[in-house]
């Protein structure tokens, strides 16, 4: 193909080689793109450290629910400790109505946090302590020992403070211008089963109490409580092998006070089947129960926005007007 000495191409020849450069011009591009990529896999790759990917659930902050927001702007008229375990003082945060004296034979309205028994604060359940402050009551919300890894406490001293926090309120109606016949203990789930356990469960007792007087209320009002500690309940692992003790569906005796229960049938933490066992067990003892049922009403339902929480508020005044413990 190539011209010698004074030789020229055919028009056969520059035929073949246009066609032969026009081949080339088609290949090169595939060639060197084919030639780097066979280069970059044999080059070393530069490895640069992960960056933590951040996680956004984590870092948002929970959505405040109607009590969440009802609480934001309520602080207690005083701070009492009603027991001291070890170095841990333990509180009740008193919200006390207008024209409150010492000298006053009041209802008292002591409210008591849930968290499964491992978290949550008195502050949750001011909302509550305030409705009944606001209608003529001496209110607490109770704070008490959490069950924690390495603390050495259980759902029992959970129980134990909550019977220790009545009797003081009975010891000390005198200062605390409260009537000692009208106490109306509430709580919602763990907090339910520790105002639940106020009149249950004998022989589970502080011993530095003094056992003579009783901490049973006036009445009752749990809100979707741990009442099942069974396995097909909540809460069987905390309470350990011992945990029919404390579970208020197998220890219904005659002269629990009356009791309002709501309950939703949606509930998955604590299965609605638990309050069913525990209306059962008050009916068959005598005992008064209102069961208050939500129909596919979740753990915490009524704690979420203001219409649910408000005719929850109207059905428990009306049932502490029957008792004759709120005017």
């Amino acid at each position: 193909m190539t011209p010698r000495g004074n030789e020229r191409f055919t028009l056969k020849q520059l035929r073949e080689v246009s066609s032969m450069l026009f081949r080339f011009a088609l290949a090169a591009p595939l060639v060197f793109t084919l030639s780097f990529l066979a280069y970059a896999a044999e080059a070393p790759v530069k490895k640069s450290a992960a960056k933590p990917v951040a996680n956004r659930a984590a870092n948002t902050p929970k959505k405040k629910d109607y009590c969440d927001q009802l609480a934001d702007g309520v602080r207690p008229d005083a701070v009492v400790i009603y027991k001291t375990v070890g170095d841990r003082k333990l509180e009740m945060h008193v919200l006390k109505p207008k024209s409150w004296q010492a000298s006053d034979k009041r209802a008292c309205y002591l409210t008591i946090h849930g968290g499964g028994w491992t978290g949550g604060s008195p502050s949750r359940m001011y909302p509550f302590a305030k409705h009944y402050a606001d209608r003529g009551m001496v209110a607490m919300s109770l704070q008490y020992r959490l069950v924690q890894k390495d603390s050495g406490t259980s759902p029992f001293d959970c129980v134990r403070d909550g019977k220790s926090a009545v009797r003081y309120l009975k010891t000390h109606a005198a200062e605390l211008g409260i009537d000692p016949t009208k106490i109306i203990v509430s709580g919602s789930s763990a907090g339910g089963h520790v105002a639940l356990a106020t009149a249950m469960f004998a022989g589970v007792e502080d011993p530095h109490d003094d056992l003579s007087v009783s901490p049973t209320p006036a009445a009752l009002i749990p809100f979707w409580p741990v009442i099942d500690c069974s396995p097909a309940g909540y809460g069987n692992a905390k309470c350990g092998p011992d945990w029919k003790q404390i579970s208020p569906a197998h220890q219904v005796t005659k002269g629990v006070p009356p009791t309002l229960l709501f309950h939703g049938t949606g509930d998955r933490t604590t299965p609605f089947g638990g309050a069913e066992l525990f209306k059962h067990a008050m009916d068959e003892a005598g005992n008064r129960c209102d069961l208050v049922v939500e129909d596919g009403g979740e753990h915490g339902w009524f704690m979420r926005t203001k219409d649910e929480y408000d005719e929850a508020m109207a059905r428990s005044d009306a049932f502490l007007r029957e008792l004759k413990l709120l005017e």
